[in-house]
C-alpha cells in the first residue's frame, strides 16, 4: 500500500501463533481524532508483512503480561509530515507504560536494488556499505532529524524504514523527557566484493531515558 500518511488498522486484534493481541482502541480513537491518520482496508492489512513479522516477537517478549498494541504503518512521508507525526506521538513516549518499536533494514546494496554506491577510498564494497550505514547510525544516535534527512538526500541510502526512523527522531525531539539512542549490533547478509554481489544490512538500537 502506497501512502503519504500514517495508517491505522481497522481490526480489533491481531492473531499470532502465541495468541491474540488486542489493538488499543482508546489510543486509536485519540489518533483518529487528529485527522492525520488514514484507515487501512482489511485486505491490505492482511497482505502487509512489515507489522506481521514483529507481532510474534512482541508477544513472546511480553511474556504473558497483559498489554495492548497500537500498530501504525508509516508511509512515504515528507520531512514536514514526519515532524507532524513526531509531535502527535511524542506524549505517548513520555508514558513509562508505553514501549515504541520501530522497524527498518539498513542498506540494500546491489544491481537488483538499483543501488550500487561505492566510494573506493573506503575500501571494498562491503566496507563502503558499512561506513555508509554507520554514518547514518551515528546521526540517529545524535537524534537530529534534519541531519538524518540531509544524509538520506545526499547518499540515497536504501534504508527501508527511513520514514519511521525519522518520525521517531521527531518524537524524541518533542517529548518532555530526554532520551538517548545507542546501536548495539550491526550485520550484513553478505560481504559484497563485486558489482554482481548484493546484500542487505541490519542494525538494532535501544532508546532509553537519558540519565
Amino acid at each position: 500500500m502506497y501512502t503519504q500518511s500514517c495508517v491505522l488498522s481497522r481490526a480489533s486484534h491481531y492473531s499470532t501463533p502465541f495468541g491474540d493481541m488486542a489493538i488499543d482502541q482508546g489510543v486509536y480513537a485519540e489518533l483518529r481524532a487528529t485527522g492525520a491518520f488514514e484507515g487501512m482496508d482489511l485486505a491490505v492489512d492482511e497482505d502487509e508483512h512489515s507489522l506481521e513479522m514483529h507481532l510474534p516477537y512482541v508477544h513472546h517478549v511480553m511474556g504473558g503480561r497483559e498489554f495492548t498494541i497500537v500498530p501504525i504503518m508509516v508511509g512515504s512521508l515528507s520531512y514536514e509530515r514526519e515532524e507532524e507525526y513526531g509531535k502527535l506521538l511524542a506524549r505517548y513516549i513520555d508514558d513509562p507504560d508505553n514501549v515504541f518499536v520501530v522497524s527498518s533494514d539498513f542498506c540494500h546494496w546491489g544491481q537488483r536494488f538499483r543501488y550500487t554506491f561505492w566510494d573506493k577510498s573506503l575500501g571494498a564494497i562491503h566496507q563502503c556499505i558499512e561506513a555508509l550505514d554507520r554514518k547514518g547510525m551515528r546521526l540517529i544516535e545524535e537524534g537530529d532529524p534534519a541531519k538524518f534527512h540531509q544524509y538520506l538526500k545526499e547518499f540515497k541510502n536504501t534504508i527501508c524504514g527511513r520514514h519511521p526512523i525519522a518520525v521517531l527522531l521527531h518524537v524524541l525531539r518533542h517529548c518532555a523527557a530526554r532520551h538517548s539512542a545507542r546501536f548495539v549490533r550491526y550485520e550484513q547478509s553478505s560481504r559484497c566484493t563485486s558489482l554482481s554481489d548484493s546484500s542487505v544490512s541490519y542494525a538494532s538500537a535501544l532508546i532509553t531515558l537519558a540519565p
